[in-house]
């Protein structure tokens, strides 16, 4: 698909967007959206591999289909392969007919057939392989929501708009590759990040930045076994490795329910197949659910300085991701334990990219105490990097990005990336452009010192500067001021108060001319 086709979609996208918007919030709205687009992909899926099913059968179309052992068999081999199964009376494309329908000929009444539809999804993987994955996967369409409407008819009228809308954009899932869908999913979600993210627990990280800590954790990889986020969000950072390198399984865990909804879906817009992911909900920190699994790749954006039990739940200070430090990491500040979950989960043959707030460089402390451990006791840090401030959707403080492995080439040095500067204004925010994304990742495979950008510390410097990893104290970006000639400067004065002298004289004169006083 071109770029002219998909600013096509999006705008398409953004249309519906616009039927809803003033009678929600953006964050309301924007899943309503989503799990329209949701429920036409899996119509979509279950269309085309019905009809490939029919291709040696008399009827080859799916929507003509009736007969009951047909129906039945392609039933079972979708729930095998596709995870779940609709009916040809379920589809999409049928639904937004019946909902914009002739009322003289026929009902044009959708709302119960379409909430039997989506409770029918869920309940045809019940007993399979794939439950967990679609379990209350609609939850958050609350199709009887006064918010759609205050009548049921006025619900119906704006679900049925919608749906019309979504059924004119063709997804032509045989013709191009299923990761468009995917990206125009993650098109609504950044567009509405900015107003929803935080409400909705949901902190997106910027696509400039997902693909930095991609190209990171892959450096070296052309295939990953498996790549982790623990506080997956939407699933997009996930999904933004597997452009970089294939990727065999992805696994996360996130704490808000309805963008953990948003993970999975996200996950199967991609087209990534429900027996290759494994996202979870719970606290991270309090309930992990990958515990006794290593990861090949880690990549996250925890939100920043979080709260957290810390030393108030006693069982942390026994807990293995924890207790080799010496000390915990401060209930008002989650960062490092976040840190510490990921090392812990990290393989040997790992690395570890994760966004953090710049504090983490600094603070004195548990933090100090941690950070120090991970350096001079583990050795697992390999580079800093600062990134600009005002990139990050709800926040304008700067970041940075550390990078962490258990097998490091380089173990006598950390190299330290100052990116403060590498940024075009976009609107009221800040963006990287792909020519500063490229500086920054090529700068980082190469590990050298570029002048005012970056430089490789040894340890026995870090050591001296009692392990602040402040990027300043590391990367000299002063510019010079250019020398000042203060012969050249003492003459021009010189030379401006002769012609001040000789602008008063004039002036002087001109008024004894006409007779008055001078000004001075």
């Amino acid at each position: 698909m071109s770029e002219e086709q998909k600013k096509l979609l999006e705008t398409q996208l953004w249309n519906i967007a616009n039927e809803l918007r003033g009678k929600m919030d953006a964050d309301e709205f924007r899943d309503y959206i989503l799990g329209f687009i949701f429920y036409k992909y899996l119509s979509e899926k279950q269309y085309l591999y019905a009809n490939q099913l029919l291709e040696t059968e008399k009827i080859k179309d799916y929507h003509k289909l009736t007969n009951a052992e047909d129906l039945a068999v392609i039933r079972e081999e979708s729930l095998i392969k596709l995870g779940y199964y609709l009916d040809p009376n379920e589809l999409f494309s049928f639904i937004a007919n019946k909902g914009n329908a002739n009322t003289e000929d026929e009902s044009n009444f959708i709302l119960e057939d379409l909430q039997a539809i989506l409770n029918g999804i869920e309940q045809s993987t019940m007993g399979t392989d794939s439950e967990e994955d679609f379990n209350q996967l609609f939850e958050d369409l609350d199709l009887n929501s006064t918010k759609l409407g205050r009548t049921t008819e006025a619900r119906n009228t704006l679900i049925s708009k919608v749906l019309s809308h979504l059924d004119k954009i063709d997804f032509a899932l045989d013709d191009i590759d299923a990761d468009v869908l995917g990206d125009a999913y993650e098109y609504l979600i950044g567009q509405f990040a900015s107003g929803a993210g935080k409400k909705a627990g949901e902190f997106y990280t910027p696509q400039q930045v997902s693909k930095i800590l991609a190209k990171i954790v892959t450096t070296g990889k052309k295939r990953l076994k498996n790549v982790y986020d623990p506080t997956c969000g939407s699933g997009s950072l996930l999904l933004r490795v597997a452009r970089e390198v294939e990727v065999d399984d992805f696994f996360g865990q996130e704490l808000n329910r309805t963008t953990y909804n948003l993970a999975r879906m996200n996950m199967i817009l991609h087209d990534v197949h429900y027996r290759h992911f494994d996202i979870r909900q719970e606290d991270t920190l309090e309930h992990p659910q990958h515990l006794d699994m290593k990861f090949e790749a880690v990549v996250a954006n925890p939100p920043f300085s979080a709260k957290w039990k810390g030393k108030d739940n006693p069982l942390n200070e026994s807990d293995e991701r924890f207790s080799q430090y010496g000390r915990l990491a401060p209930t008002s500040k989650a960062d490092f334990a976040f840190v510490q979950h990921m090392v812990y989960q990290l393989a040997d043959n790992g690395t570890m990219a994760c966004v953090l707030p710049h504090g983490v460089l600094f603070r004195g402390g548990a933090e100090g105490t941690i950070r120090k451990y991970l350096i001079e006791n583990l050795n697992y840090l390999d580079a800093v990097i600062g990134l600009p401030s005002n990139i990050f959707f709800g926040t304008s403080i700067p970041t940075s990005i550390l990078v962490l492995s258990k097998c490091r080439v380089n173990d006598a040095d950390i190299l330290f990336i100052d990116a403060s500067n590498e940024f075009e204004k976009d609107g009221n925010k800040n963006k990287l452009t792909e020519e500063n994304i490229n500086k920054i990742v090529n700068t980082y495979r190469d590990r050298k010192t570029v002048d005012k950008f970056s430089y490789v510390a040894t340890l026995e410097e870090i050591k001296e500067n009692d392990y602040n990893l402040n990027i300043p104290r590391y990367v000299d970006t002063f510019e010079e001021e250019e020398p000042v000639d203060l012969n050249a400067i003492s003459s021009a004065l010189q030379n401006l108060e002769k012609d001040i002298t000789e602008t008063d004289s004039n002036i002087a004169d001109f008024c004894k001319q006409l007779n008055i006083k001078t000004p001075f």
